[in-house]
């Protein structure tokens, strides 16, 4: 009686087993760059990404464009996400990663975002060489847009590349603390510090003026 619950039991599980390997949804993604055309396919249960990046600066809009596509590797985890950061010579880099899991979902081009003008008040450390880890000399530059965090760069070439970059400046929030390899043979590393200052910050100027009208009442109470 107890064999016979047994294989009643294996049975079940091999059976539930084999329903939820078989329920495991795939799909193809479309692969960039293309090395025949049209544009090959794999195939995902992760996911899709679809990954863009341009670095350049302001006056070379087009140049310096990176484009990548494929399947999320099954030991990762599908996730969007955008990052941008100025850093010194007006070095300005944008990434932007979309994720998605139906049929070739990632096979139109991403747009990336154009770059906000705006001031924000905040005003870091910036510098840019794409000759050694360190910068010789360093300027104040005044950060826009969502780009509120003040960044370090350091960049090093895989493989047989021996590119170095080393850069400071403005960031968005989500650019702060990342690993990852850029232009498919460059690995950065990014950290970030507290702003120089808040000049032009709304609240910042109130305050200011609002404890210098109290400096002379102090003296006359």
């Amino acid at each position: 009686m107890a064999w016979s619950s047994s294989l009643k039991s294996l049975l079940t599980v091999f059976v539930f087993t084999s329903l939820t390997v078989s329920s495991v949804e795939s799909y193809e993604c479309t692969v960039y760059p293309c090395v025949i055309s049209p544009c090959a396919v794999c195939t995902a249960t992760k996911g899709c990404f679809n990954e863009i990046q341009r670095f350049g600066t302001p006056s070379s809009p087009t140049d310096g464009i990176f484009k990548q596509k494929g399947c999320v590797a099954d030991s990762n985890t599908c996730s969007s996400l955008t990052i941008s950061a100025t850093l010194g010579n007006q070095q300005t880099f944008t990434y932007v990663n979309s994720c998605c899991t139906t049929d070739k979902c990632n096979e139109a081009d991403l747009t990336l975002p154009a770059p906000s003008s705006t001031p924000n008040g905040v005003e870091c450390p910036a510098c840019y060489n794409d000759k050694a880890n360190l910068c010789s000399s360093v300027t104040t530059l005044k950060c826009t847009g969502a780009e509120k965090r003040c960044i370090e760069v350091t960049g090093a070439g895989v493989g047989t590349s021996n590119s170095v970059i080393y850069g400071k400046g403005c960031a968005t929030e989500n650019s702060c603390g990342v690993e990852m390899t850029v232009f498919g043979n460059m690995k950065i590393k990014t950290s970030c510090s507290s702003p120089v200052s808040n000049h032009g910050n709304p609240t910042a100027k109130f305050v200011s003026s609002f404890l210098i009208f109290l400096l002379p009442l102090k003296f006359l109470l």
